[in-house]
């Protein structure tokens, strides 16, 4: 047993039980990963995976067990590859981050500018996805640390942390009814069609509530996975636009106006996550608190530690 083999059944997994995928995002061959799988369930005397014919269709009850240790193992070795980066070269290094188009787009660039600032040397890369894309890419390694709303704090094997409360806007074109409403209320918003978040977006399901806990059902003409999709869709005239009050910036979005309606719906929460049992390097820590200025390093360090 080797760790190459380790690697190769996670990412096998990771990529749906495609080994020409894992193949691909390993950098080897596919019969080279099928023949280190079959090596390692050999040596184990079990099957890994389930099979028809040459295709993977499932992971065995052992398979489940050995896969979850594998994972245990890789990211013990990750950590110790990390404490001695950390005390060789504290300055250089990588940082992957997985954060929704809006965080990305309107919360993180602050951050982003500060970070770079400080740690030039850094090779920054920035994920995008919805929040359950999110939390699978810090769970797997492929992403340091996650942004997103509500929904990562599902996840076990994540410490999540709170970072700030937000809420939502209206947006339609000049001279919209909508907007010459003196008081926003949802029945007002419920009579026009609306352009707002997917499904796959934590926010949304509080958006759902609010109009339920009404009696009403709202008209959503269109979905979308970022905000400047929204946006331009309700430019084109095809209803009123309901979207994170972040999102809009009146130099950018001159074709659009824009009202609050915090007080129609429950506020959302943007999280940091990072995953269980990881060792931080220093600028790791500085990250997190260049996003979230009470995040400190004891702060991270106690709800590490407490999670």
């Amino acid at each position: 047993m080797n760790l190459q083999q380790l690697r190769y059944i996670c990412e096998v997994e990771r990529q749906n039980l495609s080994i020409s995928l894992a193949a691909a995002s390993l950098h080897t061959s596919q019969p080279g990963v099928s023949k280190q799988i079959h090596l390692l369930e050999q040596e184990l005397g079990v099957r890994i995976f389930e099979r028809s014919g040459k295709r993977l269709t499932g992971v065995t009850a052992p398979g489940r067990i050995i896969l979850a240790q594998a994972k245990e193992v890789l990211r013990d070795v990750q950590n110790i590859r990390q404490i001695g980066t950390e005390f060789t070269n504290e300055i250089a290094g990588s940082l992957s981050i997985a954060a929704t188009h809006t965080q990305a787009r309107y919360a993180l660039p602050r951050a982003i500018k500060q970070f770079t600032g400080r740690y030039p040397q850094v090779n920054l890369h920035i994920h995008q996805g919805n929040p359950t894309q999110i939390a699978e890419m810090v769970e797997s390694g492929l992403a340091d640390i996650g942004i997103a709303t509500e929904a990562l704090a599902l996840h076990e094997q994540l410490v999540v942390m709170p970072c700030y409360q937000w809420n939502r806007c209206v947006v339609a074109p000049p001279g919209h009814p909508i907007l010459k409403q003196k008081t926003l209320t949802l029945e007002a918003i419920a009579h026009y069609p609306i352009v707002t978040y997917d499904f796959a977006f934590a926010g949304r399901s509080l958006i759902n509530k609010a109009f339920e806990a009404r009696g009403l059902t709202p008209n959503v003409a269109l979905t979308a996975l970022d905000s400047d999709v929204i946006k331009t869709y309700v430019g084109l005239g095809l209803g009123i636009g309901l979207l994170a009050r972040m999102a809009f910036d009146p130099e950018q979005d001159k074709n659009l106006r824009m009202r609050d309606c915090a007080h129609l719906f429950e506020p959302s929460t943007t999280l940091i996550a990072v995953r269980r049992g990881t060792f931080l390097r220093g600028y790791m820590y500085d990250f997190i608190e260049f996003f979230a200025p009470h995040l400190t390093r004891e702060t991270v360090d106690k709800a590490m530690q407490r999670d």
